[in-house]
């Protein structure tokens, strides 16, 4: 399966093309990936649902359990590791060129691997995506290109705009409503320790 995460190699790939056909299949979909920490490494995943809405805390047990015996089988960790699982938030990162036009007319922020035309941080608004970059538009009117596997980070910014997009999006009747819903899917599920050498058993984990 092919990765849209231009961003993820080595390790951090290897692990998403084992868990991507499983968050398929449930449904959902991988915005982001990271493993942090070398002791006992961190597998951090961020997760949409497959029409782009967000996930809250049973979606992200859900995942956790899924995901945990995919990796459980796979092992693709030498020894203990956690696994920790969030929703994507509404001021969320922008991975795939695909978000670049689901977002476009909101504010985002985005730095650079490499300086174009002199510099890496970018602030402006989504006109969407040409051929393989993100296209915004900056404060001065001027236009900037951004190759997307050049992009290190890009996420957008909290704004009025983009709350209410998000909360029609959610089908929220009320900006009080809608607070509910927000948090919500921000939370984290507790972190799941596979069961690894130096590491109790789990219900449905495997040990080794």
């Amino acid at each position: 399966m092919a990765i849209e995460i231009p961003s993820l190699n080595g390790l951090e790939a290897r692990i998403a093309q084992q868990i991507e056909p499983t968050l398929t299949d449930l449904g959902y979909e991988l915005v982001r990936l990271s493993v942090l920490g070398r002791e006992t490494p961190t597998i951090q995943i961020m997760a949409d649902r497959a029409d782009g809405s967000l996930i809250g805390i049973e979606d992200c047990e859900q995942i956790s359990h899924a995901v945990g015996a995919v990796l459980d089988v796979d092992d693709p960790i030498p020894g203990a590791w956690t696994l920790e699982v969030s929703s994507a938030g509404i001021d969320r990162p922008l991975t795939r060129l695909k978000d670049w036009d689901r977002f476009a007319g909101h504010l985002v922020k985005a730095e650079l691997d490499l300086p174009l035309n002199g510099r890496k941080r970018f602030s402006g608004i989504i006109t969407g995506t040409r051929e393989n970059s993100a296209v915004i538009r900056l404060d001065d009117g001027e236009e900037a290109v951004l190759p997307v596997d050049t992009i290190r980070k890009a996420r957008l910014v909290l704004t009025d705009a983009l709350i209410e997009a998000s909360a029609a999006m959610l089908g929220i009747a009320s900006e009080e409503e809608g607070a509910e819903e927000e948090e919500a899917p921000r939370r984290k599920t507790p972190k799941l320790n596979p069961a690894k050498p130096g590491k109790g058993t789990k219900p449905g984990r495997k040990t080794h």
